[in-house]
């Protein structure tokens, strides 16, 4: 089932979307699915990021090509960092290169959408606390990472974290294809069995340092391929069972 965020103009709701359809849902859908009796044409609507997440936890060097063609070995635990809220924006949306970044790059990722609070989650329960996936495109000026010798803010900027278009609650996330597409040419293409550290294993590791709220987005690390992006590029992201999620620089 795919679960999207959408605005009609005047007001903005979740729903499902079916074909070309998008029919409302009351409320917030972590906890219940509650149909409204109103359907919109997805052509009269405008998709945004499918979740308003507390927080946006990524990993670092979770595939094995990746950590080498960035220097030094692939981490033993899982290497996270955060993301702000404010980063967040939605499908086909601009991505703007601060004025002091030289070389801004793409990275492809399945993205986890958490369904409930939650606290210390075994590697056996790890199912029952994601709600489903999604994409998402961790955005980085590579030359400020290089220069600060820690992430925050060469992935923090606004704009930094495109995600979506939609989540796919129904999909088993361990062996997907991961791409990212620069003006239609594949330069990223790997697939999730392959992470360094996997799903039930981020879930359990980081649910023992930070309570994780409905909505909040585990991104789990990028594969190799990572290059830069200029004004006027189209970017893609797609994920097997997901879809594709497209944003432009446009600064």
């Amino acid at each position: 089932m795919k679960i999207c965020r959408a605005s009609s103009g005047t007001e903005e709701f979740y729903g499902i979307l079916e074909n070309d359809e998008v029919r409302r849902l009351e409320g917030e859908p972590f906890e219940k699915l509650t149909p409204a009796n109103v359907v919109y044409k997805k052509e009269d609507v405008r998709l945004l990021a499918p979740a308003t997440p507390s927080k946006i936890i990524c990993l670092g060097k979770n595939y094995y090509d990746h950590a080498k063609e960035t220097g030094g070995e692939p981490p033993e635990t899982p290497l996270i960092f955060l993301k702000p809220p404010s980063s967040i924006i939605s499908p086909e949306d601009g991505i703007i290169t601060p004025q002091d970044c030289k070389r801004l790059d793409y990275e492809a990722e399945l993205a986890i959408v958490i369904k409930k609070r939650c606290k210390d989650v075994s590697m056996e329960n790890y199912k029952d606390v994601i709600f489903g996936y999604t994409c998402l495109n961790d955005v980085t000026a590579r030359d400020i990472q290089s220069s600060d010798g820690q992430w925050i803010r060469a992935k923090g900027f606004d704009t930094f974290c495109p995600f979506g278009p939609w989540i796919e609650t129904k999909l088993d996330p361990n062996d997907l294809l991961v791409e990212c597409r620069l003006n239609g040419k594949t330069r990223q293409s790997a697939r999730t069995s392959i992470l360094i550290h996997p799903i039930d294993k981020l879930i359990w590791f980081i649910s023992r340092v930070m309570t994780l709220l409905p909505g909040d987005i585990i991104a789990t690390g990028t594969p190799a391929g990572i290059g830069p992006m200029q004004l006027g590029d189209t970017v893609e992201i797609e994920v097997e069972g997901i879809g594709v999620l497209r944003n432009h620089i446009v600064k």
